[in-house]
């Protein structure tokens, strides 16, 4: 309990920094200069003012120098940071283990570097709460630019390589390094091959964040990697007919696809290996 509220305490404050990320970074502007500055009228905030939820709490939505409205989408990121944070420290400690379709966890765990396997370590615990960081940002930034930025989806393969990587070695699964590896090239190649074969069906920015996801799946096992593939297709399939419902708009209709892609990839970390299990027994494999 004590790592999960540590965790979520965290959360909070990297949520209040993907909050000058989800600004600067489609801008093209620098996420360390200058600091942070009141949006309507360029005013630096305070200290006081940029404490994540409370201050914007405590200032009622309105900026202490112009009161300028903030918009209720900070505090939103700050606590949806903090919640994911919370959520992966629980999975990752186990106080909170996934089973679906009658699958047990340990079961579902036999075969795989889901965190019972890991024996209490948290070596890998960083790597998946920088995921779930960079998944808020990246959701956020698509919905709002149906762009998915290069700086931030590039550098994390070179995170989640050392990150993972790392925690493979120091849980004493070299394997996992390998799976990883490969993973990430067999998702970004299937990404790469639907965008040259239809390239007004996904941005390029998709095609790298399947490189991502296909990376940290890879690395639990390639049950998880094949379950949150699919789920990316099937999630993305069904958002998007409800956005085109919705919107009452044609197929022409652009639609931010990371996101989906995001799910699809949190679920396969969660339940893929329990799903793929499930389709094997069922199959009678």
């Amino acid at each position: 309990m004590v790592t999960i509220a540590v965790c979520a305490a965290v959360g909070l404050i990297v949520g209040s920094f993907l909050n000058v990320v989800i600004a600067r970074v489609p801008e093209g502007e620098s996420i360390v200069r200058p600091a942070s500055r009141c949006p309507r009228c360029g005013t630096p905030i305070a200290p006081r003012d940029n404490v994540p939820v409370i201050s914007w709490l405590v200032l009622r939505g309105r900026a202490r120098c112009c009161g300028g409205r903030i918009s209720v989408r900070y505090p939103l990121v700050e606590l949806a940071t903090g919640a994911a944070f919370a959520v992966v420290a629980a999975w990752a400690t186990t106080l909170w283990t996934p089973s679906l379709l009658g699958e047990a966890p340990a079961a579902a765990a036999a075969d795989s570097l889901q965190p019972l396997a890991w024996n209490g370590a948290l070596a890998p615990l960083p790597a998946f709460l920088y995921l779930a960081a960079a998944s808020v940002a990246l959701a956020v930034i698509d919905l709002d630019t149906y762009r998915l930025p290069f700086w931030i989806v590039v550098p994390s393969w070179w995170a989640a390589g050392v990150l993972l990587g790392g925690a493979a070695l120091l849980l004493g699964h070299p394997a996992a390094v390998g799976r990883m590896l490969a993973g990430g090239v067999a998702l970004w190649g299937l990404y790469r091959l639907l965008h040259a074969v239809y390239p007004a069906g996904m941005g390029y920015g998709d095609v790298r964040l399947a490189g991502l996801l296909g990376m940290y799946l890879a690395w639990l096992d390639w049950g998880a990697l094949v379950t949150g593939a699919f789920l990316g297709f099937l999630v993305g399939g069904l958002g998007g007919v409800g956005v085109l419902i919705a919107r009452q708009s044609g197929l022409k209709t652009q639609i931010p696809y990371g996101p989906y892609m995001i799910i699809g990839a949190w679920i396969g970390i969660f339940w893929g290996q329990s799903i793929a299990s499930a389709y094997l027994r069922t199959a009678g494999v």
